[in-house]
Parts: C-alpha cells; structure tokens; sequence
C-alpha cells in the first residue's frame, strides 16, 4: 500500500472547484515537507505546489499560482489542496508526495486522484 492516499478528485466543469486531500497511511508525516504534482496524458510529471511542516515555506507552479492554495493540518496529517477557477488543461493525475526538508528527494507518493475539467 502506498505510504500516502490522495482523495477528493473527480469530473468538474470549468471554472468549477474542487479540494484535493492527502493522508499518510501507516505512518506520520507531521514533519516532512509535502507537495502535489500532476501527470496530464502524454506529458510529464510536474510540479503544483508545496508546503514544509511548519507552513514556513509554501511554492506554486507558475500555472497554478492565485487559483490553487496548499494548506495543511498536522493534527490529522492531511494535506490540502483547494484548486478554485479550474480549467481544462488542469486535467490529470494528481499526486501528493513527501520529502524531508526544501531540497531532499521526494522518496513518498501517493497512488495518485483524477481531476478532469471539461469545457
């Protein structure tokens, strides 16, 4: 099983909302720095946002900035990622992962949520 599970994607309409979520499962990532990626078909894995244990240092995609906020609840280690104003070419597999610190390798992924935004 996966060591992070991703949950909240689905089929939306543009300019439409949607709040992705990430839990660890079976183990506490209360102090890694965590982040989202997507794969859309055909292209490559890229980065969305991220965001370190203490909320001290949070990064977006240029794609994504002003649109997509990460925020994160180290009570119940989850992650969140509110995507407001979608629009088709958010379309794709949305992956949350861990590493430790700004600049380790990014060593936990999740299995991955599909968000599809139609025109």
């Amino acid at each position: 099983q996966a060591p992070l599970v991703e949950s909240g994607g689905g089929l939306v309409q543009t300019g439409d909302s949607l709040r992705l979520s990430c839990a660890g499962s079976g183990r506490k990532f209360g102090g890694y720095t965590l982040g989202w990626f997507r794969q859309a078909p055909q292209k490559a894995r890229e980065f969305v946002a991220e965001i370190t244990w203490n909320r001290a240092i949070i990064n977006y995609a240029d794609s994504v900035k002003g649109r997509f906020t990460v925020s994160r609840d180290n009570t119940d280690d989850t992650m969140y990622l509110q995507m407001n104003n979608l629009q088709p070419a958010d379309t794709a597999i949305y992956y949350c992962a861990a590493r430790i610190g700004i600049d380790g390798k990014w060593n936990y992924w999740g299995q991955g949520t599909q968000v599809t935004v139609s025109s």
